[in-house]
């Protein structure tokens, strides 16, 4: 019987997951059985949360739309709702489009749809949520909106404004997930550095994340999503000397040519980029920083590429990633700049770059055989227990293979002794 049954899809970001989490507890609270991305769709109800930055994402999205929206026409379901990002800025073309679907809701209007259902919304669980990762970790959404002007991004035009959740509400989310079993949190926003500058009117991130780790049963805090320029620097003691804060930082820079950044409107020079890196590095010993790159942005030259592949040899970040330049209408770049660049010239130069950072990151690796480290177990498989160290985030960086000589428990720390690289991995043991 399918009655009183919910499913939950969610396209996109982290952040995205967390609206659909917050959702299901609210589903739950009146009385509905959910589930999260289900194999087979089994509810009366189907509720797809929307990606709309970039256009895969988009594509992927109306795909998901028109394949339930063909299912609500036949009947086989009886409910279909659509939030998120894409119905955010798409609204209208969406409603045209794809008239099967019950209703659209935006970014932030979704709690309307537990009283269009008849039901009661709950604020007193405002800060309480159904996990969908492994009870062990969990991603913390510490801020909405963004304040940057950067050409090529569509997320302020979706999401707005910055704006931060207050300490105590971020707070007492985490005191409940501790109590179901939560010990690592990744604190995401579209720009963690901004934190606190609405609501405090100074830049806050260094209070928010002493506050959290001085919170019992949080083993781990890691930060993702800084942006470079105004970068608040005292958050660099707070990573050093608290054990709980992992000396990681996610800081996406796009480039480092002074021609590409300012025609992004980056607000930052290849410079002080590489300075305010070398402060990262002096004050956090051993940090590990994950950053994006971006190729082929309209009028990228030759010479701005190989400033670029210079760049990152001469950083040699520990963790990497890279997308060809898409554009996205209504930005800045989509409106006064031409995406000159052709397909296969952009795909070419992200292969070379990330040729460059696969050996940059293969001996990274290799230099932590024979240290012990510790690390969290996230799950087992037929011939190891694979687990994460501090330097690595769930589902975007590398995980270490550990052999089962010893029993071990998911979602429990142990110290491992690195015994040797395997491509993007690391192999180890329990001591």
């Amino acid at each position: 019987m399918k009655n009183n049954k919910v499913d939950i899809i969610t396209l996109g970001c982290s952040k995205n997951l967390v609206d659909s989490e917050l959702l299901m507890r609210q589903f739950a609270a009146n009385g509905y059985t959910v589930k999260h991305d289900p194999e087979i769709a089994s509810g009366d109800i189907v509720v797809i949360n929307t990606c709309g930055f970039i256009g895969d994402a988009k594509e992927e999205s109306v795909n998901m739309i028109l394949r339930f929206g063909e299912a609500r026409k036949n009947r086989k379901i009886k409910k279909l709702f659509v939030m998120g990002c894409l119905s955010e800025r798409y609204l209208s073309e969406l409603q045209g489009l794809i008239p099967e679907v019950d209703k659209y809701y935006g970014k932030f209007n979704w709690k309307e749809l537990i009283s269009d259902l008849g039901k009661s919304y709950h604020t007193e669980l405002d800060n309480q949520r159904i996990i969908t990762t492994p009870k062990h970790y969990s991603y913390i959404k510490i801020a909405e909106g963004c304040n940057r002007t950067c050409a090529y991004c569509s997320i302020p035009l979706i999401t707005g404004k910055y704006k931060s959740r207050p300490i105590e509400d971020i707070e007492e989310e985490i005191r409940y997930l501790v109590d179901q079993g939560v010990k690592e949190f990744q604190l995401i926003a579209q720009d963690l550095t901004y934190y606190g500058r609405d609501i405090y009117k100074k830049y806050n991130l260094a209070e928010l994340v002493n506050r959290i780790a001085d919170i019992k049963g949080v083993e781990w805090i890691r930060l993702h999503y800084a942006y470079p320029t105004y970068f608040p620097v005292d958050i660099l003691p707070v990573m050093r000397e608290r054990e709980n804060v992992c000396k990681y930082l996610d800081i996406a820079l796009q480039h480092s040519s002074n021609n590409i950044l300012k025609k992004m409107k980056r607000n930052i020079t290849r410079e002080e980029t590489l300075g305010l890196l070398n402060k990262i590095r002096e004050e956090v010993p051993g940090i590990h920083l994950r950053t994006t790159m971006m190729v082929g942005f309209p009028g990228e030259t030759e010479e701005d590429f190989n400033d670029l592949l210079d760049f990152v040899k001469t950083v040699r970040f520990e963790r990497l990633g890279a997308f060809p330049y898409s554009e996205e209408e209504g930005t800045y770049s989509a409106i006064y700049y031409e995406d000159n660049i052709k397909d296969e010239v952009k795909q070419q130069r992200m292969d070379i770059l990330m040729g460059v950072q696969e050996k940059i990151a293969t001996e990274t690796n290799e230099s932590k055989v024979g240290e012990e480290l510790k690390v969290v177990i996230d799950r087992e498989e037929p011939d190891f227990y694979i687990g994460r160290t501090e330097f690595d985030s769930p589902e975007v960086d590398p995980e270490i293979l550990i052999d089962k000589g010893k029993e071990l428990h998911i979602g429990e720390f142990y110290q491992v002794e690195v015994i040797g690289n395997q491509s993007f991995d690391l192999l180890g043991k329990v001591k």
